[in-house]
């Protein structure tokens, strides 16, 4: 099965489609695991993407199709696989079209305020990467593992995480409308605890765990 993961930042995606995986037994790619698989394997499009990656700019839409068409020609996913971060537009979406079939497209649903206080309360440790959050801290600032205080970053304070959600809206809005167009778009609510929210996808999936 060919399946596409959509969702805001903070809608867990990244963590369901590594369980949906597990469960089915096919891979979880995203950009950027395609990104530097390409470039290590010194592909003709990896090497494109990392003269632009060198040279501090985006990569274009054009290497970035061209590197997921060379990805799903590689022997793991002849029985399916999750895009996850991919595509992020219309035009992807279209491009992807031409050298994919996708059977289903789940898109996990989370209200902005919800995504917020989600992000907004995430705290990190700068030494180790630990993540926590405060909602499960009872006020403790310090890593439970090395005791060094922990930081908000920058793209976690509250102004930021509405500048990325209305970035989000803007790009996947009408991607959501392709898709619910050509009848594979499934909603699940992402604002369910993770258990239910894994259940809910692969019911949707028609899987079982």
């Amino acid at each position: 099965m060919n399946i596409i993961f959509l969702g805001p930042p903070g809608a867990g995606k990244g963590t369901q489609a590594q369980i949906v995986c597990a469960n089915l037994g096919i891979p979880q790619i995203s950009t950027g695991d395609m990104l530097r698989s390409a470039i290590a394997h010194q592909t003709e499009t990896g090497l494109k993407a990392k003269s632009y990656m060198d040279a501090g700019q985006l990569v274009p839409d054009a290497v970035v199709i061209a590197i997921v068409k060379e990805r799903l020609t590689d022997v793991d996913c002849k029985n399916g696989y999750v895009l996850d971060g991919f595509p992020r537009t219309v035009e992807q979406a279209q491009a992807l079209a031409v050298f994919a079939g996708i059977d289903k497209v789940v898109n996990i649903a989370v209200q902005d305020e919800v995504l917020v206080k989600r992000l907004s309360g995430r705290r990190v440790c700068p030494a180790c990467g630990a993540t926590y959050h405060v909602a499960l801290l009872s006020g403790e600032t310090k890593c439970a593992a090395d005791g060094t205080t922990l930081i908000q970053r920058d793209d976690d304070k509250p102004e930021t995480v509405l500048n990325r959600l209305n970035v989000y809206h803007r790009q996947t809005a009408p991607l959501i409308d392709f898709y619910q167009r050509k009848g594979i778009l499934c909603v699940v609510d992402g604002s369910q605890g993770l258990e239910h929210v894994t259940t809910a996808i692969l019911d949707t999936l028609g899987a079982t765990r």
